[in-house]
């Protein structure tokens, strides 16, 4: 079975579904990872939930950090204004049964020889460390603790890792550097407010995965959450945020062969109150 990684649908439901119409074309009942950030932004964020739960073991997404902001919102810890079409989901009949599946999902996956994570991997960590570390928080979410931590999960701080993080900053920033990082710098340390691309890395800063000592630099990684880097394909990356939410593509990728499919995606303005600072 061919094995097809997508980058951040965003409730954009419909190319979704035109995406997956051609994939299907060439590869019946083909298996498909998702970088992340399912919802938020776009239109559909309900029917993109319901559409891939149903996927069932067809379907791999990693959590992104609109995906923890629902969640957020869902536990009480963000106000519950101007939520656009997140709003849908908490309405919805079967709401309850739709977060706890998104509670369960991974932060991290492997397959096939790639590491699928929502937004990057920091230098410090070597594979074992992600796949642990994902663990961690995966526990967290899918325990009994979970509307606690979603109350503690916000912010910046610590902005570097450091082996011995206990509590909620260790948990704080696992979570940052599976779902926010896009710049650190060489020593490794974060930085979230520079959204653009490669040539307005801020001073000091170089996308993470140009850090030359990462620990990870051997294994290959797909990403998506930086749509101002666009579509990126390097021997051990694969970015495939092309900002469908932004009215360009949503974009697919086969493991095998490294075949593109995309869709061209109408546009949708994010409204105000939409964006997700975590």
């Amino acid at each position: 079975m061919n094995t097809y990684a997508i980058g951040d649908v965003q409730g954009c439901f419909e190319p979704l579904k035109a995406l997956m119409s051609r994939i299907e074309d060439e590869t019946p009942h083909a298996r498909y990872l998702l970088a992340g950030d399912l919802v938020n932004r776009g239109p559909q964020s309900l029917e993109t939930l319901r559409f891939v739960r149903d996927l069932k073991e067809r379907a791999i997404s990693v959590l992104g950090n609109h995906d923890l902001h629902l969640l957020a919102v869902a536990a009480g810890a963000r106000k519950k204004q101007s939520l656009g079409s997140l709003q849908a989901v908490l309405d919805a009949p079967d709401a309850d049964e739709l977060i706890h599946w998104l509670r369960h999902r991974p932060m991290v996956h492997v397959e096939k020889g790639h590491l699928l994570v929502h937004a990057g991997v920091l230098p410090q960590w070597t594979l074992e460390q992600v796949l642990s570390l994902g663990k961690e928080v995966e526990s967290v979410l899918q325990g009994p603790g979970w509307i606690s931590f979603m109350q503690e999960m916000y912010g910046d701080e610590p902005l570097s890792w450091r082996d011995d993080l206990a509590g909620a900053d260790r948990l704080r920033c696992i979570v940052n550097g599976l779902t926010r990082l896009r710049f650190c710098s060489e020593a490794g340390e974060m930085e979230f407010e520079t959204k653009e691309g490669l040539s307005e890395a801020p001073p000091g800063f170089v996308p993470w995965f140009e850090v030359e000592w990462r620990k990870t630099r051997h294994e290959t990684i797909i990403f998506g959450h930086w749509s101002t880097l666009g579509l990126l394909l390097r021997p051990n990356l694969i970015a495939l945020d092309t900002g469908c939410v932004w009215g360009r593509q949503l974009t697919a990728m086969r493991l095998e062969d490294r075949a593109l499919f995309q869709v061209d995606c109408p546009v949708f303005c994010a409204q105000d109150g939409l964006s997700v600072s975590h």
